[in-house]
């Protein structure tokens, strides 16, 4: 039997490949700088003989391991032992055959669907990855955890410490950069929050050093093993679709932790062998915080197997840092310049055949009433993926029967102020909360209807609109 463990952490850079402790806490590799994977030696490892047998974890609902949507996957994330994990029941979440926003789209019945990651314990997708990372903080003995946050991440490490009362949580939020419904949560779980003068970019560079020179463990998604749990996602989709992979996976992005995430797990399921093709990936950015596209689809950055020069991309941070360039989006959860998976995400769109677009706030607005006409409220940044999909179809990159699926990343409370806003009959709110963000009209705006108190009055208003 060989003394190699079944998981490790690797280095992504080709040339380096050095490897580490899964017990090791890293966000970058101390040989060169570059971004860790989580990797497996998956000849020793536990791996199904075919997706299908995952199914019968559902018979175990008991078992928290099971009844979790992230940890009946445990063989296809396999760096912990099952007694190990640290888990709220993340994972049980929706997906939902969404013709109408299909119709809007551009695609054909029975085309669109949206795996819907508001229904997690935190409201947000980002429940997937912390039940990872907590589980590898408390295999290293961690005490304090630590994120730099536009809210999301925030609000689901508060609640695992919270809950768990394994650790003390600090929080680094930007000034003015966070919704109140997410930082409720933060503040409301009793987590340290810091918040500084700058953005979320300041924040990731401060948290970094926080954590370096006091020991925190940190949960950013720069953290590989967040990523491991969220693969997850994909999974799910995949059982939804009877283990067939879809044409498409389209996702927002901001710190690219979901991109990289999903590409890594197609690429391993290929790999393994239980999927015999893998799905093409769009990535959504903002248009106020669009540095993926502007590197991948205007100059030419690619993965290059691992071998692709970053000249360019610090060209264009020095060209930022000179114009003072800021992220700004009502989409806050991806108000991101600086993506910390960068590199990642260009692997998975190598991986995964990807293209990258960028839609306006006014798009992004527009394509979440659509959403929720159908019963599946979102915030503004989950909606990128939705309005992504119908510029690719207008494209003809996306095909009107190609099959898609749109990843919906938070619950519409998360930021209900952009919501109240385009829906209102307030113009001076409407011009405070989005006309600065150039948003000019609610094309699909729900206005109430304002009516004297009197019986007739709204017996004829319902009359009317009904």
């Amino acid at each position: 039997m060989s003394d190699t463990p079944i998981a490790f952490q690797r280095c992504i850079a080709p040339q380096c490949g050095a490897t580490y402790s899964v017990q090791e806490t890293l966000v970058a590799c101390p040989a060169c700088g570059e971004l860790l994977d989580v990797a497996y030696d998956w000849d020793r490892a536990e791996v199904p003989g075919s997706l299908r047998e995952i199914e019968a974890s559902w018979a175990r609902r008991r078992d928290p391991s099971c009844y979790s949507g992230v940890w009946r996957f445990h063989r296809l994330l396999p760096f912990c032992q099952l007694d190990q994990i640290v888990t709220l029941g993340e994972g049980q979440t929706l997906f939902q055959r969404a013709d109408a926003v299909g119709h809007y789209t551009g695609l054909k019945p029975g085309c669109l669907f949206l795996q819907y990651e508001g229904m997690n314990p935190s409201g947000s997708f980002k429940d997937n990855g912390m039940t990872a990372a907590f589980t590898h903080a408390r295999m290293t003995g961690a005490r304090r955890a630590a994120c730099a946050s536009t809210g999301n991440t925030s609000a689901s490490l508060a609640m695992y410490c919270a809950v768990t009362r394994l650790m003390q949580a600090v929080i680094f939020v930007g000034s003015g950069k966070i919704s109140y419904g997410k930082l409720s949560q933060a503040l409301d779980y009793g987590a340290l929050t810091v918040q500084i003068a700058g953005d979320f970019d300041d924040a990731m560079l401060r948290v970094r050093e926080v954590c370096d020179e006091l020991g925190i463990y940190l949960v950013n998604s720069i953290n590989p093993f967040r990523l491991e749990g969220q693969k997850s996602i994909m999974f799910r989709v995949l059982e939804a679709l009877d283990w067939q992979p879809p044409d498409w996976i389209v996702v927002p992005g901001g710190n690219l932790g979901n991109s990289s995430a999903f590409g890594k797990a197609f690429s391993e399921l290929k790999q393994l062998g239980l999927i015999d093709r893998v799905p093409r990936l769009a990535v959504i950015n903002a248009a106020g915080a669009d540095t993926l596209y502007e590197l991948h689809e205007r100059r030419g950055m690619r993965w290059n197997r691992g071998h692709s020069s970053m000249r360019v991309a610090q060209e264009y941070e020095r060209e930022m840092d000179v114009q003072q360039r800021k992220a700004s989006t009502i989409a806050s959860a991806i108000e991101i310049n600086r993506p910390v998976n960068f590199r990642k995400c260009l692997r998975a769109l190598e991986d995964c055949d990807g293209v990258v677009r960028r839609v306006t706030d006014q798009e992004i607005l527009d394509a979440k009433a659509q959403v929720g006409a159908g019963g599946i409220g979102c915030e503004p940044a989950s909606a990128a993926s939705v309005a992504g999909t119908k510029a690719l179809r207008a494209e003809g990159v996306i095909g009107a029967d190609d099959r898609v699926v749109c990843v919906l990343t938070g619950h519409l409370l998360k930021d209900p102020t952009a919501t109240v806003a385009y829906h209102t009959t307030d113009q001076d709110q409407f011009d405070k909360v989005l006309g600065s963000r150039g948003v000019r009209r609610a094309s699909y705006a729900n206005r109430a209807v304002a009516v004297p108190n009197d019986i007739g009055e709204i017996v004829k208003a319902i009359r009317l609109y009904t």
